[in-house]
């Protein structure tokens, strides 16, 4: 019979202790879920880490588009670096998470972090001393070996709160509510870093970053998961479901990637940085509003709310053309997008086989990956025959195909 966490608890590893300060029913019990959530033991100390190592997330992409851009003239060059690693990633990052499912996340994400922080140094210097331009490329798909931080935070919960899946729904909301903050914060950080300072100042600090807080993170060995006795042969790709869940997880990145690319058109100046922090602000607000929900809505009704409300900035666009409406209607928008994620990662949760878990999210986030790369393709084709406004009718577009992916499936992708 599942077990429930009280006021007064917190979950490890599936077992139910009392938490400190709580012996006691009262004021000092805070009653809220992510009160209740943080005083899991280790909670906070694996939080603390992860949250430094994630935040460059946000910062790597920018920062290398700043200093190859200033220093070689040419964004296409700095474009296709990018690409490249993110290429690079998508093949990488699953065989990452394989081992850290094997051998243990402390064991693999330290050397794996290193070995990518050195590539991200490598191409600082490449750029430093106007190496030729392919050891760009090369310097940069090294930093593919970068751990999926969120991935493993994500199976710290699902170990600690086993038994409790309405607190590990809030858990996953809180994660998601990160991943939002810091894809907000990164690239902020990023070109204050690069134009205030230095041009290889945002890839040294987001490499200093990364590396420290992946440190802090692996050192929480309590509350490590377990490396799984057996780990199941095969791919979790084999798994009934997962495809089409992939196929999701696809056409929402392009929403993402869609949707940036098509608003820096738009708003053509400075103005489009604070813009799409407001949509990523959108959803990291739902979803720490869903975490705290009793109900949950099931993954096709997510996506047809993220279908309806991503046509409010074609709305806005097309009606008045002005970006102040366009900012708010992505407000709105990002609203749908923190919910879609966090069911959509519930269910991969549930679909992966246990002892697979690292690699089941991590394929998630390389399929969400690969659709922003595509979105992003697609949107500036758009945007150059036909004009930014016709360009926010892609992140509508392809909404509805992850909306028609999903109903298409059969019950695995759980209610409706």
């Amino acid at each position: 019979m599942p077990q429930t966490t009280s006021p007064r608890t917190a979950t490890t590893g599936g077992t139910l202790v009392l938490a400190p300060g709580c012996q006691e029913p009262g004021p000092s019990c805070p009653q809220g879920p992510y009160a209740r959530l943080f005083r899991t033991p280790g909670a906070r100390a694996f939080t603390a880490g992860n949250l430094i190592a994630r935040l460059p997330m946000g910062m790597f992409s920018v920062s290398a588009v700043f200093m190859i851009a200033g220093a070689r003239g040419s964004y296409a060059l700095a474009g296709a670096v990018t690409a490249t690693g993110l290429a690079a990633t998508a093949v990488v990052a699953p065989w990452t998470a394989r081992l850290v499912d094997r051998y243990g996340q402390a064991r693999v994400a330290v050397p794996a972090t290193v070995l990518a922080v050195l590539g991200s140094l490598a191409l600082l210097l490449c750029v430093r001393y106007d190496a030729p331009a392919w050891t760009l490329f090369a310097a940069y798909a090294a930093t593919a070996t970068t751990p999926n931080t969120g991935g493993m935070s994500r199976a710290r919960w699902s170990y600690l709160l086993k038994g409790d899946p309405g607190a590990l729904h809030t858990a996953n909301s809180f994660e998601q509510a990160a991943d939002e903050l810091c894809f907000m914060l990164g690239p902020v950080l990023a070109a204050l870093l690069c134009s205030a300072l230095f041009p290889e100042a945002g890839t040294l600090v987001g490499a200093v970053l990364l590396l420290t807080g992946v440190l802090v993170f692996a050192a929480q060995r309590a509350t490590e998961p377990p490396v799984a006795p057996r780990v199941p042969a095969g791919s979790p790709l084999r798994t009934p479901g997962m495809a089409p869940m992939l196929a999701v997880f696809l056409a929402t990145g392009a929403v993402f990637g869609s949707m940036e690319v098509v608003t820096i058109a738009f708003a053509d100046g400075p103005a489009a940085g604070p813009v799409l922090a407001l949509q990523a602000a959108g959803s990291c607000l739902a979803g720490l509003a869903y975490g705290r929900a009793r109900r949950r809505a099931g993954l096709r009704s997510c996506l047809a709310a993220m279908t309806a409300l991503m046509a409010l900035p074609l709305l806005a666009a097309a009606a008045t053309g002005s970006l102040l409406a366009v900012a708010g209607a992505l407000l709105v928008a990002g609203m749908a997008t923190a919910p879609t994620m966090v069911t959509g990662m519930g269910l991969i949760q549930r679909l992966t086989p246990e002892g697979r878990l690292n690699e089941g999210m991590t394929l998630a986030v390389t399929a969400l990956l690969g659709g922003i790369a595509a979105g992003s393709a697609t949107g500036g084709w758009v945007v150059e025959h036909a004009g930014a406004v016709w360009g926010y009718g892609i992140p509508v577009s392809a909404a509805a195909v992850a909306l028609l992916t999903a109903a298409a499936t059969n019950r695995r992708l759980g209610p409706a």
